[in-house]
């Protein structure tokens, strides 16, 4: 007998769970490999990354179209045993109703939950206008509501990251978007102390998600007492190993050496935690 497997339902209802209390780390792997090692490491669930699937396809971030992605959510969906939520950038839609479509397809691939930015995707302009912006989260909610509710949706202030940097518009949106729906709230870009905790209490009792993708100086134990649910990396994993990558080719192409394989992680090792991962899926 194979070994009991959570369905979908079940990493739904737990993702759920997680976001009532206390603190979490959500990483961010871009495929199979990287989320079942993260998977075994205990972190109780993970998230896409739009960037660094994109950038390890050969794509800029954003770049891909919406099967391309939607298919990258069901493969990891699929790999992993806790629940996974999805980076949908824009719902690759502008209009609250292409949103609705976009995210029944989303919620097909097994998804635990999913994120939906107030910006659109075209390079020109930063954010959507709020009545806009607020009418695609209704869109997205009833969408989600229609296939059972239990997919957790985080809606996004996309304004520290598109150079709106105005915490007063960003809180704004994300007071009318807990409004109009959205189970958790993320304004990723904001770095400081205080940005975090005004976040926080302004949409409380709501949960946040605080993006911390860069050495801010802060742990877990402090994101959390700022009140913060949920910390997610976005592309940050993926920027290490493209670093580490991009760095030791360079030495190799350009100096003629080696030095970077010093310290790897070794194929022994790897195989070890691999084989037994594949002996667990299969006994």
């Amino acid at each position: 007998m194979s070994q009991f497997r959570p369905s979908t339902a079940d990493k739904r209802k737990t993702f759920r769970k997680l976001h009532e209390a206390g603190c979490f780390v959500i990483p961010n792997p871009w495929d199979v490999g990287g989320a079942r090692y993260l998977q075994g490491l205990g972190f109780p669930a993970l998230a896409t990354t739009s960037s660094g699937f994109a950038f390890s396809q050969g794509y800029p971030d954003g770049g891909q179209n919406r099967e391309q992605v939607l298919a990258h959510f069901a493969a990891i969906a699929a790999a992993t045993d806790v629940p996974l939520n999805a980076d949908f950038e824009d719902g690759f839609a502008d209009t609250p109703a292409g949103v609705a479509e976009s995210v029944v397809k989303c919620i097909a691939t097994g998804v635990a939950g999913l994120s939906i930015e107030d910006s659109p995707n075209d390079g020109k302009t930063p954010l959507y206008d709020i009545e806009t912006a607020v009418a695609r989260v209704k869109a997205a909610r009833a969408a989600i509501d229609r296939a059972g509710g239990d997919v957790v949706f985080t809606a996004r202030a996309e304004n520290f990251i598109r150079g709106v940097n105005d915490l007063d518009d960003a809180i704004r949106r994300l007071k009318a978007y807990a409004a109009a729906g959205a189970d958790c709230l993320y304004a990723p870009g904001i770095n400081k102390r205080e940005q975090i905790e005004a976040v926080v209490k302004a949409v409380a009792p709501k949960p946040v998600n605080f993006l911390n993708s860069g050495a801010f100086g802060f742990t877990v134990e402090q994101i959390a007492a700022m009140g913060v649910r949920r910390i997610s990396v976005g592309g940050s994993l993926a920027r290490v190993a493209m670093h580490a990558f991009v760095r030791t080719a360079t030495e190799i192409a350009r100096d003629g050496n080696f030095d970077g394989f010093g310290g790897l992680i070794t194929n022994a090792e790897l195989n070890k935690f691999f084989a037994e991962d594949r002996r667990k899926l299969s006994s």
